[in-house]
């Protein structure tokens, strides 16, 4: 049976990985999950549900590898498992719940509940984050029921459990979850400063003109580099409204733009996916003008979002940013916004 540390030896050996001493670091804890959860399990009637394997909290800077590591650790246990994106488990929760209410049923938890604990015992969760209050006022009765039934977590997160739904509305009745995940997971930090995302992109282009076939092809080339081919749909909750952005993975989004600014959307939207991506990739950002006036306002707000949130942006634009937007009202004002557009090709560009 492989192990997380032969698995991962072998991607470094092919070329795959690039050794990292703090990856090699968290080997043992995962291997000690693998191991734990490949115990057999006595079965019998009246036989009480196993306590769960001790799960792992691996959290800290986008690039680390935490991802990476979870999956390694996903793809050597051989218990049945499922691997899910945070918020996209978090909207199955609430479709399932609402299943549940449909039915009349009061606890509308208990069955989400119950059904993980009878189809997994592992579950794998990626980039952990609680931003909206009926998500903060679900999770900590949903994972005590799961862990009572003897259900393994891991799951990876940019900041420690300290951390999560801070500032949060009514975040005391959410401290409990908090102390549960303490409880019941060692929490790891993977304390690097080594961002191999942001390696993979260094000395990259990063904003392609015209929209052609050699733009879109090295978007797709940067998007696969980016996200190993696991991307999904993600979607963010935004005061109560769900904004979808078409693809994700472990930090890294990519929309089309039309897809961000051809929507009524807005700054808590933009601030919202600068907080969630630390790389966006826009596809096919039109010229600018009259013709499009409210989509190149969002625009502007979207880019000042990014700005701040020092997002590092990968582009395919119709124009350079000086002459995306030449003419008719505002082109005056999108001065700011292609300064800006220049500014964030910086190779340096982007935070932690």
């Amino acid at each position: 049976m492989t192990s997380v540390a032969e698995a991962y030896s072998r991607r470094v050996a092919d070329g795959r990985l690039n050794a990292d001493p703090v990856q090699e670091a968290m080997l043992p804890d995962l291997d000690r999950v693998r191991s734990e959860l490949e115990r057999p399990v006595k079965k019998g009637l009246f036989r009480k549900p196993p306590p769960p394997v001790r799960g792992l909290y691996l959290w800290g800077g986008v690039g680390r590898g935490k991802s990476m590591l979870m999956d390694l650790l996903f793809e050597t246990v051989t218990v049945p498992k499922q691997r899910r994106h945070f918020h996209a488990f978090m909207q199955w929760v609430h479709a399932e719940m609402g299943k549940a209410r449909k039915r009349g049923v009061d606890d509308a938890i208990a069955p989400v509940a119950d059904q993980l604990a009878e189809e997994v015992r592992f579950l794998a969760f990626d980039e952990m984050q609680i931003t909206d209050i009926t998500d903060a006022m679900i999770v900590g009765r949903l994972f005590q029921r799961i862990f009572d039934a003897g259900v393994t977590v891991v799951t990876t997160s940019n900041r420690p459990p300290r951390d999560l739904y801070k500032d949060g509305l009514n975040r005391d009745l959410f401290v409990p979850f908090i102390e549960m995940i303490e409880a019941r997971m060692d929490v790891v930090e993977m304390a690097s400063d080594t961002d191999h995302r942001q390696g993979r992109l260094k000395g990259t282009q990063t904003y392609f003109t015209p929209i052609d076939a050699t733009a879109r092809a090295e978007m797709n080339r940067i998007w696969d580099e980016l996200t190993d081919g696991q991307a999904h749909p993600e979607i963010l909750r935004v005061h109560g409204r769900d904004v979808e952005i078409p693809g994700f993975y472990n930090g890294a989004a990519r929309a089309r733009f039309y897809d961000l600014c051809g929507r009524p959307l807005g700054p808590a939207d933009y601030l919202a996916l600068a907080g969630a991506a630390k790389v966006i990739l826009i596809d096919d950002i039109p010229q600018l003008g009259s013709m499009n006036f409210n989509e190149a306002k969002r625009f502007v707000t979207l880019i000042d979002a990014l700005y701040e949130g020092r997002v590092r942006l990968i582009c395919s634009a119709a124009a350079r940013p000086e002459m995306l937007y030449v003419e008719g009202e505002g082109s005056f004002e999108f001065g700011r916004t292609a300064s800006r557009l220049e500014e964030m090709q910086s190779e340096d560009w982007g935070r932690a």
